[in-house]
């Protein structure tokens, strides 16, 4: 495994053990609200702070982009650290097993390093550049359907923006016209992650942020798949728009939505 791929498989395992503690103390965790359905917790501040501490021990002249906290570090680095220390704090805060933590390398604007660790199931995901993705150190590959037909496709709906909500409502109608069945699993990252080991499909979402895809996207491709935004152009972490899949099953996803693009807003 690659060294930094290491330094980021024990920060995420610190974070886990964090958040599998948080779930036998539910009823005392500290709730804030950030805006409209988006909620963060004390467990999401110390499950981070667990992570950007082992990071910055390892490499204290890299950059950090976290979730909660912001920017941290030397912010002219060519390396930028990308956290999500709880994806899916909705369903953490309810009990229900679909979180993940998320950490990705970037360098000069390139992913380079991901994992995706999953504290309830135990499972690591984990994928360098040029080196494959694996789950549990066994090669990971995506599911070689030949296009929707058949599909189980994962997805979210945007909430938390609500002028995405139409157009998305479009889309998730028209694919289910197409695919066989769909998924709302409260997770991107840990989604992204069933997609690059083929118990997922495909997966499309709109009004993400970096911090809920960068991880999941070097899986997706490095388990064979192809992960764009809406418009097929690789700036999925840039417009927080994201389709993913195999080849096959990525073209199916961006043919059925593609009618519906337009009416996006360019600001969410």
């Amino acid at each position: 495994m690659h060294p930094m791929v290491n330094i980021a498989v024990r920060a995420a395992r610190t974070a886990g053990d964090t958040v599998v503690r948080g779930l036998e103390r539910l009823d005392r965790i500290q709730v804030e609200s950030k805006g409209r359905y988006d909620f963060v917790c004390d467990v999401d501040r110390q499950a981070e702070a667990a992570i950007v501490q082992t990071l910055q021990r390892a490499y204290p002249d890299h950059a950090i982009l976290a979730e909660e906290s912001g920017s941290h570090g030397e912010h002219g680095s060519d390396y930028t650290w990308i956290i999500d220390p709880l994806d899916g704090t909705a369903n953490f805060l309810r009990g229900l097993p679909h979180i993940g933590v998320s950490i990705a390398l970037q360098r000069g604007g390139q992913l380079e390093a991901a994992v995706v660790y999953d504290p309830i199931r135990q499972e690591l995901f984990t994928a360098s550049r040029g080196d494959g993705a694996q789950l549990d150190g066994r090669r990971i590959r995506v599911a070689q359907r030949r296009g929707l037909e058949g599909a189980m496709i994962g997805t979210g709906f945007p909430f938390k923006k609500e002028r995405l909500m139409p157009p998305y409502l479009r889309m998730f109608t028209a694919m289910t016209e197409h695919a066989e069945d769909m998924r709302r699993a409260g997770s991107a990252a840990l989604d992204l992650a069933y997609v690059a080991a083929g118990r997922l499909d495909g997966y499309f979402e709109l009004g993400l942020r970096p911090w809920d895809v960068a991880g999941g996207t070097l899986l997706v491709r490095e388990a064979g798949g192809i992960v764009t935004d809406i418009e097929g152009e690789d700036r999925a972490l840039q417009t927080g728009h994201i389709v993913a899949g195999s080849p096959k099953v990525h073209s199916g996803l961006l043919n059925t939505i593609r009618p519906h693009v337009q009416a996006v807003p360019a600001q969410a």
